[in-house]
């Protein structure tokens, strides 16, 4: 029973909470239950408080009885990634030059806004270093270890939030996305994850790698992600880039169909190398989404240049993060990380102007495909995980996790929403995902044609007796 509440939606305990039929501490007791279990081998959480985490849930039981739930997550657990402040926890950020003794003094935006609706914090989820790269390793917390496969990366930077999603230690997990480390992990543990459109989600702290980064949920299901987005979402004081909140309830557009849609799809965005397993299983999800009554289109395009315009952007980023360090610090970083934070300290102002200009021709060009499209989908990934503790898949001659996310960076300097849902599984058992991007604006129409493929493909987990 432990294992099954465990495993509930956010949505569902909601509602089981609004009947009596379970507790805000029933459900909070089963996630930390999971976290007791497995929490040791799959390496999710960098903080975990039970005494706190109990007594928000005993404070939300308390509620639902007098039928007076603070919001709509009121009692659900949730994790938050070890990038954002928790109030009175640590915040780390994967790096051993952080201050161990130092406790946040304030809720991140987002952080809060969850807060204000009730949710229940089990933990802050682990992370590489300052969200570096796309898998989730650090010199501070170790190795994150996929749920399906241990001996597997989760992907990353939000790895900790995928294996808490995937093995019903948090409902709803907050990621972080500013290269795809949101549906990175998404595609390698097999959940359904969501990067929105840049500035629908107020951060605070600003992320150090700059306008390339989003917040969004990582869920089990397509309305949970959209009943946690409702939540996050709006204008914020704290965060200039945040547009204006339009009202949208994503929970009221998760669930139409994706029939009409006029849908682009392109298998390699015009210099992805992809696994041909991966393309043959991706290929089929999209077939699904032409038997549901899309108009599926193959396009030809050409987004190689993404590759170095997405370079200036974030390898400044993380120099600008070296320069702040005192000499004793830089010897604590992950050596890939000082790699990347030197090689970006050579970029030219020139350079990097050049690649302003640049993120504008490609936003540019993709807002023109999305204005002849409603939607435009492709692989999450090139290939399915690949051993844990490296950067890159051995043997495959490549130096940096830049290489083999090609389907995912484009659409952070683009800024258009983004989603991974898991499509099927290869040879080897491992997860497989599929991008679905809209228009910038368009989050609620990402999560319909999501709702619509999940529908007639439900999301598979990993067995809790693992």
């Amino acid at each position: 029973m432990s294992r099954d509440l465990a495993m509930m939606s956010a949505t569902d305990l909601v509602q089981a909470y609004a009947a009596g039929t379970v507790s805000p501490v029933e459900a909070t007791q089963a996630s930390l239950d999971q976290i007791g279990k497995h929490n040791e081998a799959y390496n999710a959480f960098v903080h975990i408080d039970e005494d706190t985490t109990l007594a928000s849930a005993k404070a939300s039981e308390a509620r639902w009885k007098t039928g007076t739930p603070l919001g709509i997550v009121d009692g659900v657990p949730t994790t938050i990634k070890d990038l954002a402040e928790v109030q009175g926890w640590p915040v780390r950020r994967g790096s051993k030059t952080s201050d161990a003794d130092f406790r946040s003094g304030t809720d991140s935006p987002f952080v809060a806004r969850l807060r204000d609706h009730g949710a229940v914090f089990m933990g802050k989820t682990a992370t590489p270093e300052y969200g570096w790269k796309g898998v989730t390793d650090s010199p501070l917390t170790g190795i994150t270890r996929n749920p399906w496969n241990p001996e597997k990366t989760p992907g990353g930077s939000s790895g900790g939030a995928a294996v808490a999603t995937a093995l019903g230690m948090g409902a709803l997990n907050q990621g972080t996305d500013g290269g795809g480390s949101i549906r990175i992990p998404a595609a390698y543990s097999g959940v359904f994850g969501l990067k929105p459109t840049f500035g629908r989600v107020p951060q605070f702290p600003a992320s150090v790698m700059g306008t390339v980064s989003h917040a969004g949920p990582m869920t089990r299901t397509v309305a949970d992600a959209a009943l946690m987005l409702t939540v996050m979402s709006g204008l914020h004081v704290m965060d200039w880039y945040t547009a204006p909140n339009d009202g949208c309830d994503f929970r009221q557009l998760s669930g139409k169909s994706v029939r009409g849609m006029r849908i682009a799809y392109s298998p390699d965005l015009g210099f992805a190398k992809v696994d041909p397993e991966i393309a043959a299983l991706v290929a089929a999800a999209v077939n699904r989404l032409a038997e549901l009554g899309a108009h599926i289109e193959e396009v030809d395009l050409d987004y190689s240049s993404s590759a170095e315009t997405f370079r200036l952007h974030w390898f400044t980023g993380a120099a600008n993060a070296y320069r702040k360090l005192s000499p004793e610090q830089r010897e604590m970083l992950d050596p890939g990380f000082a790699e990347v934070c030197l090689e970006g300290l050579e970029i030219t102002l020139p350079d990097y102007q050049d690649g302003i200009q640049a993120r504008e021709a490609l936003g540019l060009e993709v807002n023109q495909l999305l204005d002849r499209y409603d939607l435009l989908v492709t692989p999450a990934m090139p290939t399915a995980a690949f051993d844990a503790g490296r950067e890159v898949p051995a043997g495959s001659g490549m130096r940096r996790w830049t290489e083999w996310t090609a389907f995912t960076y484009p659409f952070n300097l683009t800024g258009q929403p983004a989603a991974s849902i898991p499509c099927g599984f290869d040879r080897d058992g491992l997860p497989v995902g599929l991008q679905i991007v809209g228009p910038v604006g368009a989050d609620a129409l990402v999560l319909r044609a999501s709702r619509g493929y999940e529908r007639v493909c439900p999301i598979a987990l990993p067995p809790l007796d693992i």
